[in-house]
């Protein structure tokens, strides 16, 4: 199925036991007191799927090395973008794998406390979950460590992925990252895409480059592969030009976007931190600028630009709209320590359209 013949939006799983991460049985859950099953749950506006990491963080600025306490949260870019998109009134639903350890707990927790969906999620009693660590070294700059080679979601396999429930989606949301964690979580990405493909699902791609995971030239060759398939991608300039390195007409973001978009997707979103986006949509060029707000934590920007984007696309909204949702979330996103704590909801955004004063009363 082409994109133009897509359904664009108009006007845990358990473990070996069959266990999912709240604890009850995928054997008596689907009947109810009556011994009738219950009306079947309405599909999400959005599915994603990959890796997400305990996150331990230093709380004051400095070397790691000095910190006596570390902050204990979560991290994802899947699970940042479903987050944002609960917070602004969609559903989503996350799978992937945890370990069956506090960490795992921990994320699950979190995710259900958040209103995303997690009953394809699978706890793997083999493998750890993964560690993130964040290290705010100076006022301005923050680095991030993972360890996560052999961990429970670099796991993720074909076997996972829930082809019904991505059937059943407004949008499904994928990232470079899961296509560089493993190869079998690079085979669970590919089969979840032709899933949602060919059901007439539209295929949001964040490119999401990550150098710790994968050289450029391995990036480059698989993330235009994905840009191929996809209906939506949102990239930075550099990850941008992975995609189509040495093309001439790129040199100016709207060409960068060009040609992005001449590969496949209807809607091209280069993303400029502060800068704001410059993105061709639906054929269409838009220059959007960023919100004026003091950057606390950089982490999560672009996850919460998605989420901002997506939760407008699904509800069939005019593109103008989706970028100044996607502007507004990215700008709160930035004014919080955490990867997905300061994400908005309708009512943020509402404030920070309309207010003045520092201090509402």
């Amino acid at each position: 199925m082409t994109a133009a013949e897509r359904h664009w939006p108009d006007g845990s799983r358990g473990s070996s036991d069959g266990s999912s991460p709240d604890g009850s049985s995928s054997e008596d859950s689907g009947a109810s007191s009556r011994g009738r099953r219950p009306e079947p749950e309405p599909g999400p506006d959005l599915v994603t799927f990959g890796e997400t990491m305990a996150r331990l963080e230093n709380p004051v600025v400095g070397p790691m090395r000095h910190a006596r306490t570390l902050d204990l949260g979560v991290g994802g870019a899947e699970s940042n973008a479903a987050i944002g998109l609960c917070r602004l009134g969609g559903t989503a639903a996350w799978f992937g794998r945890v370990g069956d350890d506090e960490f795992g707990r921990l994320i699950t927790t979190v995710l259900a406390g958040e209103g995303v969906r997690l009953g394809h999620t699978v706890v793997d009693r083999s493998a750890p979950t993964a560690l993130l660590f964040k290290e705010r070294r100076s006022g301005t700059l923050t680095r991030v460590q993972y360890y996560r080679t052999g961990s429970a979601g670099s796991r993720l396999r074909p076997s996972d992925v829930p082809h019904d429930l991505i059937r059943s989606a407004r949008v499904l949301h994928v990232t470079g990252i899961t296509a560089a964690i493993s190869g079998t979580a690079r085979q669970a990405l590919d089969d979840a895409v032709e899933t949602a493909r060919d059901a007439g699902v539209p295929v949001s791609l964040d490119l999401n480059y990550r150098r710790a995971l994968w050289t450029p030239a391995e990036a480059g060759e698989c993330l235009r592969n994905l840009t191929k398939r996809a209906d939506l991608v949102f990239a930075t300039e550099e990850e941008a030009r992975l995609v189509v390195p040495g093309d001439e007409a790129a040199d100016e973001l709207a060409g960068l976007a060009a040609s992005l978009a001449a590969l496949g997707p209807r809607d091209v979103l280069i993303k400029r931190g502060a800068a704001g986006v410059v993105a061709l949509c639906e054929g269409r060029l838009h220059v959007q600028p960023a919100h004026s707000v003091p950057v606390i934590d950089p982490v999560g920007a672009g996850d919460a630009f998605a989420a901002g984007y997506l939760a407008e696309f699904v509800r069939g909204r005019p593109v103008a709209e989706r970028l100044d949702t996607a502007t507004a979330a990215g700008a709160y996103a930035v004014t919080v320590r955490g990867d997905w704590e300061g994400l908005p909801s309708r009512a943020d955004l509402d404030l920070l359209k309309s207010a003045e004063d520092t201090v509402t009363r």
